[in-house]
């Protein structure tokens, strides 16, 4: 009998435990049920390497840059726009432009309800685009909330379109655009992009999806480029401002064919024709040069060293 209560004692002991066991493991279940159902927060790299981490900074930097930008009204609303993604000491100001007509188009009540922002990746090509996942993107500036039923919307176009973090995550090209955006339109909901290769049938695929976007949002997209470069300031000088003469002509086919890699006249060739195309499909017949400069003219110790082009246009379609 002894030995009986001893083997009973043992199976209650187990029983508490596997009893234990099991709580611990539904309690489990539920926290990584609740830590799934958390929002997912992605966060620009450019905080005190692009553009500066101090919120105030940052703020009275594009200020700054948005208000001393003289810029004649256009005509139309501005459906698509190229902007440079270097560090704002650099190029900020030139993406001034862009920004200045886009709030004051905003302020005239043509605000865009979603602002599609593609660039590339400066580590590695890939094949189509990936789009940003998530709920929001936080900047020093904030937080901004990511259209997930916009982006959906275009992933299911096209199988070469996919929601997809990896390829964005530590590049600036697409996020250097985002405390602009924050500034000046905060109410805008973001799509961000990344285009891989500069296959035909992606530019085409990725177009025909922002104009199906089009019809569901009042939209804005914005390529993210700078131009040329080299360390010769002359030819970058030259080379830009011919590049820029076919973009206010929309010459896409121009563009693909001018460009290598050995002479990449715009490092985000395909957002730029991407932009161009859609723009094309939205009734602009023309872009607007706003403003250009290169690196050499704010830094001109940086001429035969390392020169890079920075240029300003927007695409605006009459009648919208």
């Amino acid at each position: 009998m002894i030995h009986l209560r001893y083997i009973l004692k043992g199976f209650v002991v187990i029983s508490v435990v596997v009893c234990i066991a099991v709580i611990l493991s539904c309690r489990g279940e539920e926290a990584m049920n609740v830590n799934q159902a958390q929002r997912v927060v992605r966060k620009a790299v450019g905080g005190g390497r692009w553009f500066p981490s101090n919120p105030a900074k940052l703020k009275a930097m594009i200020a700054e840059f948005v208000d001393q930008a003289p810029v004649s009204p256009v005509t139309g609303r501005v459906v698509a726009a190229m902007s440079p993604h270097a560090g704002y000491e650099c190029s900020g100001r030139v993406a001034g432009y862009v920004f200045r007509v886009l709030r004051d188009q905003a302020q005239q009540g043509d605000a865009p309800e979603t602002v599609v922002i593609l660039g590339l990746s400066h580590q590695a090509g890939f094949p189509g685009v990936a789009l940003m996942d998530g709920d929001a993107i936080s900047t020093p500036l904030g937080e901004t909330s990511l259209d997930q039923e916009a982006a959906a919307l275009m992933a299911a176009t096209s199988a070469r379109i996919r929601l997809d973090y990896k390829p964005h995550y530590g590049e600036h090209s697409a996020e250097n655009q985002v405390p602009f955006v924050q500034a000046v339109l905060p109410n805008a909901r973001l799509v961000i992009g990344l285009i891989g290769d500069h296959d035909p049938q992606t530019i085409k695929d990725m177009a025909s999806a922002l104009n199906a976007l089009a019809q569901k949002k009042k939209i804005a997209v914005i390529a993210s480029s700078d131009m040329l470069h080299d360390p010769d300031y002359k030819l970058v000088t030259q080379t830009d401002r011919q590049s820029l003469k076919i973009l206010a002509a929309m010459q896409s086919g121009k563009i693909l064919e001018d460009w290598s890699y050995r002479q990449q006249t715009f490092c985000g060739v395909a957002a730029v024709v991407v932009a161009m195309n859609f723009a094309r499909a939205q009734g602009c017949q023309e872009g607007t040069v706003l403003y250009y400069r290169n690196s050499g003219d704010y830094f001109p110790e940086s001429r035969g060293q390392w020169v890079v082009g920075y240029g300003a246009v927007v695409f605006a379609a009459p009648g919208q």
